[in-house]
C-alpha cells in the first residue's frame, strides 16, 4: 500500500508540473527534485512489496516513507491552494495578488520550496548514495514468502478433508463431474471461480479424490500455484505427481533437467494418456500460456480444472478445446448454520447448538455472510467456549482479524487478493470500505468519487469515466466487489462489499492512514487519515486534530446538521441525504474540491460563489429544493457532471420530475459529459449545440417551436448516449421530425410529450437499448417502427398509444423488459409465436379496458415476472380460472 501512495502522488506531481507551470515559479526546482526522488522511492517500495518486510524496524522505515509522501502532498496542495486564489476572484482579485499580496506570494513560494527541500533532505540523509539507499538488497524480507508458503499448505490440506466435514457441495460436485466424464474427446478446461475463502479449492479437492474420477483417468496431478512461482519447479512437480498417481518411479535425472527437457519429458509422458490436472489458485494468464505447451490435446478426453479468484482473464483464458466456468456461490443460510455447528459443536450431542447459545450463534453466523472459510474459522474459534466467552466475543466481534489468531487464516487468504491488485485498484478497493456495511453503492457515484480523488489514470483514447468503469469491472471480476444490480446494458448498477472484505479494507485503511469510519462510538479528537466517513453522530461533527489533512468528507448519517471547519484541502464533500438547508461560505473556498454531492439535502439555492470551485468535476443537486442555478456556475470549466432534477410524484402523471433553470453561460462548460434536467429558456437550446462532448443531456420545458434548434443541437452531439426531452405541458406537441441524423451511439431515449406521428428516425437507432415514451398518445402504431431494433432491451410505454390493440407480431429479439402503463383504450394485446423470445419481465398497469391476459403469453417461455396493477376485476378473475393454463409457467406473478 505504501507503494500505491507514492505512485499516486508521483502521478499527481507530474500532472501539476505539466499543467500548472505558470504558478510554479519559485518552487518548481524543489518540486522537480522531489518528483525525481519519489520515482526512485517508488522503485524501492516496489521491491519491498515484492519481498515483504520482516523486522519491525523495516516496517517503521517503510511507514516513514509513506508519511513523508503524505507531507509532500500537503505542502504542494497548500501551495496550489494559495496560488490559485487569484484565479477565483476575477480582475480585482488578480490586481490585489499582483500588488498588495505580491510579497506574501513570494514568501509562500519561498516557504514551499524550503519545506520540500527539508523533506528531500530527510529522505536523502539516511544513506548518501541513491543506489544504496534504494538498492534491492536493502530489505531482506521473508514475511511475504512465508505467507505464500502457508497459503499453499492451507490449500493442499483440503485434499485431506473428510466427506462429513463438507456442506453444500453435492450439486456443485455433480455438475463438474458431469463435465469431467461427458465423453468429449478434446481437452476441456473447467474454471472454478470465486472470492477467496468461497470453497473453490475444497470443491476441487473433493472431486479430485473421488474414486470414480480417479478410475476415469490414466493419471492425475494436483499443483497449487503460489503468486511467486518458478515455471521449472511447476513442471518438475507435474512430472512427479503424474508418475506417483500411477505408482511409477520418477525419472532419475529430474532435478537436473532444464526447461526444454522438462517440457519434452512431460509431452512424451502424456502423449497417449487421458490425464486430469488441477491447477489450484491461479493468479495470472502467463502461467497458463507457459504451461499449455506441455499439455497437448491428444483427443483422449483429458481435463484441466483450475481454481482462481479472477474471472475477467484467468477463468476465461483459452487453452484450447472446450471451456466451462463454474462460479462459486456463497452458502445459503441453512448451509452456513450446518457448517458452523460442525465446527463449533462437534463435541455436543448430535453436533447441535445448545438452546441458550442459539441466538448468539445465529447472529455470529450472519456476520460471515455465507463465506465458508469465515464460517469454519469462526466455528473453530467458538469451539469449547463457555457462556461468558460467547458473550464477550458476541459483543466485540467486528472481524478484528489481527487480534484473533484463530482468524489468521481468513486474513491471510483474503490479503492475497488485495496484494495482487495494481496500485490504482488498491486505492479504489479501500475507498469502498468508507461506505456503510451492506450499503448498495451506486456505480456512477463511485466512479465519480474515484475520479475526484485522482485514483483514475489517464488512458489515451478513453475518457476518465470509461477507465473508472474498467476499474470497477476488474474489482467485480476479482470477486472483491459483489454486483447486486445490473442495468439494461449488463453493466453493474449497484455493488457492495462482503462484510469480511470490508473489515479487511478498513483495517488496512486505518493502518496506512488512508481512511477511517466514525460510527459515533467515541468522540473524534484526532485522526491521521486522509479520508473520513461519518456513519453515526448526534447531529454535529466538531473539528478535530488532523482535519486540515483531510481530502474526503463523506456523510451517511441523516441527522448531521452542521459541518466542521478546517479542511481546506478537501477534494470530496459528499453530504447526500443530510438534513442541511444551508452551506457555510467556507465550502465555496475549497479550491481543491472536485466532487460536491448535495443530493437529497434541504438546500433551496446555491450562492454565486459556487464559481470559486474551479476544479469541481461533479455537482449533484438532485432532489433538493433548488430551482435555479446561479450565474457563477459558468466559471466551473472543469465540471464534467451536473445532475439537477427532482422527482415529484406518480410515474403515471405527465410531469413526474422537474428540472432547474440554468444560465446561458452554462454553454461555456466544454468538459461537461452529463447535464440535466435543465429547463429550456430563451436561446439556450440553440446555444447548447456547442456542447459537442456531451454523453448525457436531459432537457425540460421544450416547445413545439424549438424543433429546428433542438434537432440541430442534438445532431451536433455525436458522442451522445442518453437523450431525455420533455415538453412544457401535456398539451404541447413534441416535434422532432427535423432530426435527420441522430447520434450514432444513442443507447437510451426518453421522450415525454404528445407525438403526432412516430419519428421517422426511430428505425435508425441501431445502438438503442432503452426506449421510454411518456404521454405520447400516438394514433399511429409504434411497434412496426421499433420491432427490428437489434439491441432494444427495455421498452417503457406510458399513455403512449390511444389505439385499442397492441400486436407484437415480429422481432423484439433482445427485449427483456416491457412496461405498458396507462393505456385508457387498450382492450387487446396479441403476442405471436417467436416474438420477444427473451422477455423476462412484463408489467401492465392502469389498462382498465383489458379484460384478458395477452393473447400468446404462453409463448413467452422465458418470462420470469408478470405484474398486473390497477387492472379490471375481469382480468384478475380470469387469471385465477380460465387463463391460468396460459400463465402457469411464470414463476412470479403479482396482482394489485
Amino acid at each position: 500500500m505504501d507503494q500505491a501512495v507514492v505512485e499516486l502522488l508521483t502521478v499527481n506531481i507530474i500532472s501539476i508540473l505539466s499543467n500548472e507551470a505558470s504558478l510554479l515559479w519559485g518552487a518548481r526546482d524543489a518540486i522537480e527534485d522531489i518528483k525525481d526522488e519519489l520515482i526512485s522511492m517508488r522503485s524501492f517500495l516496489a521491491d519491498t512489496d515484492r519481498k515483504g518486510v520482516g523486522s519491525e524496524g523495516e516496517r517503521t522505515w517503510v511507514a516513514n516513507v509513506r508519511d513523508m509522501a503524505y507531507d509532500v502532498e500537503d505542502i504542494i496542495d497548500n501551495f496550489m491552494y494559495h496560488m490559485n486564489r487569484q484565479r477565483i476572484g476575477g480582475r480585482s482579485s488578480w490586481i490585489l495578488h499582483h500588488t498588495i499580496y505580491f510579497p506574501r506570494n513570494l514568501w509562500m513560494r519561498h516557504q514551499t520550496a524550503t519545506k520540500i527541500q527539508k523533506i528531500n533532505g530527510k529522505i536523502k540523509g539516511a544513506i548518501p548514495e541513491r543506489n544504496q539507499r534504494y538498492g534491492i538488497d536493502r530489505i531482506e524480507g521473508t514475511s511475504s514468502k512465508d505467507n505464500q508458503k502457508w497459503v499453499v499448505r492451507h490449500a493442499e490440506s483440503s485434499l485431506f478433508f473428510k466427506e462429513d466435514e463438507l456442506v453444500g457441495i453435492e450439486k456443485k460436485r455433480q455438475l463438474i463431474m458431469d463435465w469431467l466424464m461427458d465423453g468429449e474427446p478434446h481437452l476441456t478446461v473447467i474454471s472454478i471461480v470465486g472470492m477467496g475463502g468461497s470453497g473453490k479449492t475444497t470443491l476441487a479437492a473433493n472431486i479430485y479424490n473421488n474414486e470414480d474420477v480417479k478410475k476415469h483417468f490414466d493419471c492425475c496431478a494436483w499443483i497449487t500455484i503460489s503468486q511467486a512461482y518458478e515455471l521449472e519447479d511447476i513442471l518438475r512437480s507435474l512430472i512427479k505427481e503424474f508418475h506417483e498417481s500411477r505408482k511409477e518411479t520418477n525419472p532419475t535425472d529430474l532435478d537436473s533437467m532444464n526447461y526444454r527437457l522438462l517440457v519434452k519429458t512431460l509431452v512424451n509422458y502424456l502423449e497417449k494418456k487421458r490425464y486430469l490436472l488441477v491447477l489450484d489458485d491461479v493468479w495470472d494468464t502467463n502461467l497458463l500460456d507457459e504451461i499449455k505447451v506441455s499439455l497437448r490435446d491428444s483427443c483422449f478426453g483429458s481435463r484441466i480444472i483450475l481454481t482462481t479468484r479472477k474471472e475477467d482473464d484467468v477463468a476465461c483464458h483459452q487453452m484450447g478445446g472446450k471451456h466451462h466456468i463454474h462460479k462459486m456461490k456463497l452458502l445459503l443460510t441453512e448451509e452456513a448454520w450446518e457448517l458452523f455447528c460442525k465446527k463449533a459443536f462437534s463435541s455436543s450431542p448430535n453436533g447441535s447448538c445448545p438452546p441458550e447459545l442459539k441466538s448468539f450463534a445465529q447472529e455470529l453466523v450472519g456476520k460471515c455472510d455465507g463465506l465458508p472459510l469465515a464460517i469454519a474459522a469462526l466455528g473453530s474459534l467458538m469451539y469449547s467456549k463457555n457462556m461468558s466467552e460467547w458473550n464477550e466475543i458476541y459483543n466485540s466481534l467486528n472481524w478484528s482479524l489481527s487480534k484473533n489468531p484463530e482468524l489468521e487464516a481468513v486474513k491471510s487468504i483474503l490479503l492475497l487478493s488485495f496484494n495482487d491488485l495494481p496500485y490504482q485498484l488498491k486505492h479504489c478497493f479501500l475507498y469502498c470500505s468508507l461506505f456503510p456495511e451492506d450499503h448498495k453503492i451506486r456505480r456512477k457515484r463511485l466512479i465519480k468519487l474515484w475520479m475526484a480523488e485522482g485514483f483514475v489514470e489517464k488512458v489515451e483514447g478513453s475518457t476518465l469515466e470509461e477507465v473508472a468503469n474498467s476499474y470497477l469491472l476488474k474489482l467485480t471480476f476479482r470477486s472483491l466487489l459483489q454486483v447486486v444490480d445490473r442495468n439494461e446494458f449488463g453493466r453493474p448498477r449497484r455493488c457492495k462489499m462482503h462484510d469480511l472484505l470490508r473489515e479487511l479494507a478498513l483495517s488496512i485503511s486505518i493502518k496506512e492512514k488512508f481512511g477511517v469510519v466514525h460510527d459515533g462510538g467515541e468522540e473524534m479528537i484526532e485522526f491521521k487519515a486522509r479520508h473520513i466517513s461519518i456513519h453515526k453522530t448526534d447531529g454535529e461533527v466538531k473539528s478535530f486534530m488532523g482535519m486540515s489533512k483531510l481530502r474526503s468528507f463523506l456523510v451517511f448519517n441523516k441527522t448531521l446538521k452542521a459541518l466542521p471547519l478546517g479542511s481546506k484541502m478537501l477534494r470530496v464533500l459528499d453530504l447526500e441525504d443530510a438534513p442541511i438547508d444551508v452551506l457555510l461560505d467556507e465550502v465555496f473556498k475549497l479550491f481543491n474540491l472536485r466532487y460536491l454531492n448535495l443530493r437529497g439535502t434541504l438546500l433551496k439555492k446555491l450562492p454565486n460563489s459556487i464559481g470559486r470551485l474551479i476544479n469541481l468535476q461533479t455537482l449533484d443537486i438532485r432532489d433538493t429544493k433548488i430551482e435555479a442555478l446561479p450565474h457563477g456556475i459558468g466559471k466551473l470549466q472543469n465540471l464534467r457532471h451536473l445532475i439537477m432534477y427532482s422527482y415529484t410524484g406518480n410515474w403515471n402523471d405527465f410531469r413526474f420530475f422537474v428540472g432547474m433553470q440554468a444560465p446561458t453561460n452554462i454553454t461555456r462548460l466544454k468538459n461537461l459529459q452529463t447535464i440535466g434536467v435543465f429547463e429550456a429558456k430563451g436561446d439556450l437550446i440553440r446555444e447548447i449545440r456547442s456542447l459537442t462532448q456531451l454523453a448525457t443531456i436531459r432537457i425540460g420545458n421544450v416547445k413545439e417551436t424549438d424543433e429546428m434548434d433542438l434537432c440541430i443541437s442534438i445532431e451536433n452531439m455525436r458522442l451522445l448516449r442518453i437523450l431525455d426531452i420533455t415538453v412544457t405541458n401535456e398539451e404541447e406537441t413534441l416535434q422532432m421530425d427535423a432530426l435527420s441524423s441522430p447520434p450514432p451511439n444513442l443507447q437510451k431515449l426518453y421522450l415525454t410529450g404528445k407525438l403526432e406521428k412516430v419519428p421517422q428516425w426511430f428505425c435508425s437507432l441501431q445502438s438503442l437499448t432503452f426506449l421510454q415514451l411518456h404521454w405520447s398518445r400516438l394514433e399511429e402504431d409504434l411497434l412496426p417502427h421499433i420491432a427490428a431494433l437489434p439491441n432494444l432491451g427495455i421498452l417503457r410505454l406510458n399513455n403512449a398509444y390511444v389505439g385499442k390493440q397492441l400486436c407484437f407480431n415480429t422481432s423484439f429479439l433482445k427485449l427483456t423488459q416491457l412496461w405498458i402503463h396507462n393505456f385508457p383504450q387498450l382492450n387487446e394485446i396479441i403476442i405471436e409465436k417467436g416474438v420477444m423470445p427473451n422477455l423476462k419481465f412484463l408489467n401492465i398497469d392502469s389498462c382498465m379496458e383489458l379484460k384478458t391476459v395477452p393473447m400468446g403469453i404462453e409463448y413467452l417461455q422465458n418470462l420470469q415476472v408478470l405484474v398486473l396493477e390497477f387492472v379490471s376485476m375481469e382480468l384478475k378473475n380470469r387469471i385465477g380460472n380460465v387463463d391460468f393454463p396460459k400463465v402457469q409457467h411464470i414463476p412470479k406473478m403479482y396482482i394489485w
